[in-house]
């Protein structure tokens, strides 16, 4: 072991402690106010509603507590504890040449911590979800999906990596740079093409058939400037019980996506509203900041791995012997979370920032009140909790805590 295997023991201890110790805060807070909705919702949730989301939180949470254990048990595993070393000497041992021993370890690594990852997967669609009345897919679907993530896999993930390990390869000391332009152009394509190829293989998508209603939602894509492809339906009732509303796409190819379950719970004002809300991210422009910032912070971590690739001490100090561009892309992209881990805050409060700007261009174009009585019918039909540790929101959520967000709605009222 040398110096970089401590410094690395020492960031995924400390990584995992304040995970558990943030955990453990949620725990107690949601534990602690769970006989008591807060002042703000006592005449919208009744009290069982909020025990249950209480429950199915602590749930939540516990589980969670049990993977990041389970988590790090893996990553030893995988660095100092020889697995990544074993798969590669084993792929390396059928003398398929660089780039396609490559690919074949990057493929196949991926495929075996998605394996690692099913038992959890499978107790919180089967079990936790179920418990809680959430879970409405089959196992023949739940299969089904992971048979099609699987394909998709092989088919955009095998062509990525063979251009990525062939870049890396053959393009000089700036490989980094155009791996990135790579990486970049790919992920452009991909939220292009998300919408019209790649959703419609998991879910049913069907245009919204209410006249009234699409006419309303017309009239505010006119007022807000918006134009999409279409408004959908998605029979999200066939997996979950939980409901939402999103646009996806960019360019000409935008779409507006309603889970039919949400349709059944809000009445057209509060649609109205939510759909603003949404349309407020489009406005404020939230899509292409996080693209801009997802392809800086990718330029950043591609520009230290160009560095990282060229150090023995890199591979030594995570368990491995030899170098390899394959190697070094898997090891990156498994250990650079444990040093990122107080980057996390700063993207939660960016995302929360966002949230109350898309909040208030809402409540501009649509009324607050609608979105506020929308909100906290997700909050009851999603079992959200009302109760969180600021600390644990602060460090987890991408959305304001509801007591937080519903005041500054209720600002807005006059």
């Amino acid at each position: 072991m040398n110096t970089f295997t401590w410094i690395f023991l020492a960031a995924l201890a400390l990584s995992l402690a304040v995970k558990l110790w943030l955990a453990q805060r949620q725990i107690r807070a949601v534990s602690r106010n769970r006989d008591a909705v807060p002042e703000a919702f006592a005449d919208s949730i009744p009290l069982d509603a909020h025990r249950k989301a209480a429950d199915y939180t602590l749930a939540n949470v516990r589980l969670g507590r049990l993977e990041l254990i389970w988590d790090s048990l893996l990553l030893l595993g995988w660095t100092l504890g020889g697995g990544l070393q074993w798969l590669n000497e084993l792929w390396q041992g059928f003398g398929w040449g660089e780039i396609p021993s490559g690919v074949a370890l990057m493929l196949s690594a991926f495929a075996i911590m998605a394996l690692l990852d099913l038992p959890f997967s499978l107790y919180h669609t089967f079990v936790l979800e179920a418990r809680f009345g959430f879970n409405k897919t089959s196992f023949g679907t739940w299969l089904g999906d992971l048979v099609k993530q699987t394909l998709l896999m092989l088919v955009l993930g095998a062509p990525l990596a063979w251009a990525a390990l062939w870049l890396m390869q053959g393009s000089g000391a700036l490989w980094w740079l155009w791996l990135w332009v790579l990486w970049s152009g790919f992920s452009l394509l991909m939220l292009w093409a998300y919408p019209a190829v790649i959703a419609p293989l998991f879910n049913t998508f069907t245009p919204l058939d209410d006249d009234k209603l699409q006419q309303r939602i017309q009239a505010l894509l006119d007022r807000c400037g918006f134009t999409s492809k279409g408004i959908y339906v998605m029979d999200g009732s066939r997996r979950s019980g939980h409901g939402n509303a999103y646009f996806t796409g960019m360019g000409q190819n935008k779409r507006i996506v309603f889970f039919d379950t949400l349709l059944e719970t809000l009445n057209a004002d509060e649609i109205e509203a939510v759909l603003a809300h949404e349309l407020g991210h489009f406005k404020r422009k939230h899509v292409q900041k996080r693209i801009v910032t997802m392809m800086l912070m990718s330029l950043a971590g591609l520009a230290l791995l160009g560095w990282l690739a060229g150090q023995p001490w890199f591979y030594e100090g995570l368990g491995v012997h030899g170098r390899s561009d394959a190697l070094a892309l898997l090891l990156f992209m498994m250990v650079s979370p444990v040093f990122t881990i107080f980057l996390q805050p700063l993207s939660s409060w960016v995302s929360r920032k966002h949230e109350f700007e898309a909040d208030d261009y809402a409540a501009r174009q649509a009324s607050a009140r609608d979105l506020v009585r929308a909100l906290v019918k997700m909050y009851r039909e999603n079992a959200s909790t009302l109760t969180p540790d600021p600390l644990y929101s602060a460090f987890h959520d991408s959305h304001p805590p509801a007591p937080v967000r519903v005041a500054h709605l209720v600002g807005k009222t006059g």
